[in-house]
């Protein structure tokens, strides 16, 4: 086992350990775990848990609903989850593709090879590769890593990747020293972000609190 793997694995060790399982996505159906992925762009789940539950009181959550509702209403809907009008478009984008182009059946999609159905979803207006990879990993089960700006900090922090790092050189990093398993995948992602959100946030880190710290070259420089 390679120096970096050994201390990435023992990185999610040690999360797992102080936060415990996260059971992360949380959703009803692979339907609202795909809309949840694009609702949360650029904001803090809590916003979009109103927007979801607006939608549901409505319920939406079909796809015969989601593609009949006009984009004004759904955008009036998720209107918590900020830039709401953007975000009704990349849904009705996203729901007309399944549509189209797998007659609305999921499990025909996710039988789509991984890189063909990774291109074709980073084909679809507003969908990035963080949005992307989190439909593929939650509503998909497909072995792939999610890269967040949690991710990026962290691992900076950690003096393992360069500052300049891009998002695919960061999967590719974490590929490579992450056994390639969805639950893994899964969990550790969303250990990141609880470490991210608790303690190492982006203008200010508490590095008492944080699990990993002795394993943190810049934790003494952060608590000054």
């Amino acid at each position: 086992m390679s120096a970096d793997k050994e201390i990435v694995m023992q990185i999610y060790r040690m999360l797992l350990n102080h936060y415990g399982p996260r059971g992360w996505w949380p959703g009803e159906s692979r339907l609202e775990i795909i809309v949840g992925a694009i609702l949360t762009q650029a904001v803090a789940w809590n916003n979009v848990e109103k927007a979801i539950s607006n939608m549901k009181i409505k319920n939406l959550f079909t796809f015969q609903s989601l593609l009949d509702i006009a984009e004004e209403e759904l955008a009036a809907l998720i209107k918590p989850a900020l830039y709401n009008r953007q975000k009704a478009k990349k849904i009705k984008f996203m729901i007309n593709f399944i549509d189209k182009e797998y007659n609305r059946e999921l499990d025909s999609m996710f039988k789509t090879t991984l890189p063909q159905l990774r291109e074709e979803l980073l084909g679809i207006w507003g969908i990035g590769p963080e949005t992307a990879d989190s439909i593929l990993l939650y509503a998909g089960d497909q072995p792939i890593f999610v890269v967040d700006a949690y991710t990026m900090r962290i691992f900076k922090r950690l003096g393992m990747v360069d500052e300049n790092i891009t998002y695919q050189q960061m999967q590719d990093f974490m590929h490579a020293n992450v056994e390639a398993n969805t639950y893994i995948y899964n969990e550790y992602h969303a250990l990141l972000v609880a470490l991210g959100a608790n303690c190492c946030k982006k203008n200010h880190a508490d590095c008492s609190l944080c699990p990993i710290s002795s394993l943190c070259k810049q934790s003494s420089h952060l608590q000054e």
